[in-house]
């Protein structure tokens, strides 16, 4: 799970305060891949982390908790958690990652094709939007989900298997499948049931993967096909094309500099300003703040550190506030809230809202839809000239 705020010392605080058998006890318990045994733990941190939230109504997050697939009683787990004690706030919304690790699951003996993981994540959610009182803690956990993360080391290399990729069933081998197979089949799955519960009238949930962060830049291929937005994308400095794709579609890139810059790319070559300077949709966001953040305000660090390295105006700050609202996955009265009492229906944010210029949202929008006309004039006369 990953939590918004502190890093490894608030665990160890936490631990003193109410584990003080043992100063690394928690931390060891944060590290394992599979904390429901230690529930309470975790549940009591989120609380505290939740009420920080709360304290202020300026403050709304997401944050992220994993779902592994390995077995079809993970989803009843975590929504047992969540409701049991009472993880619940009006300011939290939760997008579940879901860990591209079939091959672990194989070689463990957990499952024998791919069609089983498939299986063990969705089957649940389909069952609880035809009948709720089936998981009725499910029930209640999915409405405050909205959507579903994959994750995983991008920089793994993926060895091609097969000239014409066989059906999830008929996924047998040892190997993982690849970051496309992933990505075409999640989002076939969420689609239907999308529908499904759109018909129902439940909420609906977004794809917005971990892509570009690191390996190869088909990655984001994939993600432009299937998803609503990202987490990362600096790869996509490599691929001018596909960043020109981001950029027409205006597919939402939530970016941690931070991270990145512990992981796979030093701050002062990260592409966010560029990126920003071009009119694609990027918002900062943290994706590691247990372990690159070392205050309770890990988006704050993110936020100040950039406006420092890359003279950010005020303008330039709101607009980024802004662009983390537009790609939340809050319900539509929050957002209309916060950005604009219009926005949804024609795109339109309002200033004393979002202390955004009308001079700069016409930049943006006019040479956007220039871009598109320049297209569509191409398209139709065959000419790139």
């Amino acid at each position: 799970m990953h939590a918004h705020k502190g890093a490894y010392h608030r665990f160890d605080k936490f631990n003193l305060k109410y584990n003080p058998i043992g100063e690394s006890r928690l931390r060891e318990i944060f590290m394992k891949s599979d904390n429901f045994i230690d529930g309470e733990y975790f549940a009591q941190i989120t609380k505290e982390v939740i009420s920080d939230l709360e304290q202020s109504k300026y403050q709304m997050a997401e944050y992220r908790i994993s779902i592994y697939g390995r077995s079809a009683d993970e989803w009843d787990k975590l929504a047992a958690w969540v409701v049991d004690h009472k993880i619940i706030s009006s300011n939290v919304r939760w997008l579940v990652q879901v860990p591209r690790l079939y091959n672990v699951y194989k070689a463990g003996g957990h499952v024998d094709n791919f069609e089983q993981v498939l299986e063990n994540f969705f089957r649940p959610l389909f069952e609880v939007t035809k009948d709720p009182s089936s998981h009725p803690k499910l029930h209640i956990f999915l409405q405050r989900v909205v959507g579903f993360d994959s994750v995983d080391d991008e920089s793994k290399h993926e060895r091609r298997l097969h000239k014409k990729y066989p059906l999830p069933r008929l996924w047998t081998s040892k190997a993982n499948p690849p970051y496309t197979y992933y990505c075409y089949f999640t989002m076939a799955n969420m689609c239907t049931l999308n529908q499904w519960r759109s018909r129902r009238g439940f909420n609906t949930f977004v794809f917005r993967p971990h892509a570009g962060e690191a390996g190869d830049t088909e990655h984001l291929a994939a993600a432009f096909l299937s998803a609503q937005a990202i987490n990362h994308g600096i790869l996509l400095r490599k691929v001018p094309a596909l960043q020109y794709l981001f950029y027409l579609q205006q597919i939402g890139l939530a970016m941690s500099p931070l991270s990145n810059n512990a992981l796979f790319l030093v701050y002062e070559r990260n592409p966010f300003n560029t990126y920003f300077q071009r009119g694609l949709n990027v918002a900062l966001s943290t994706d590691d703040p247990l372990q690159f953040h070392f205050t309770k305000e890990p988006l704050m660090e993110e936020y100040s550190v950039a406006a420092q390295i890359w003279k950010f105006s005020s303008v330039d700050m709101c607009e980024l506030a802004m662009n983390s609202v537009i790609q939340s996955g809050f319900e539509a009265e929050v957002k209309r809230h916060w950005i604009g009492r219009e926005y949804l229906e024609t795109g339109q944010t309002e200033v004393h809202k979002t202390n955004v210029p009308l001079c700069r949202l016409k930049y943006r929008s006019s040479t956007l839809e220039q871009e598109h006309a320049i297209i569509a004039k191409m398209t139709s006369t065959g000419s790139d000239s």
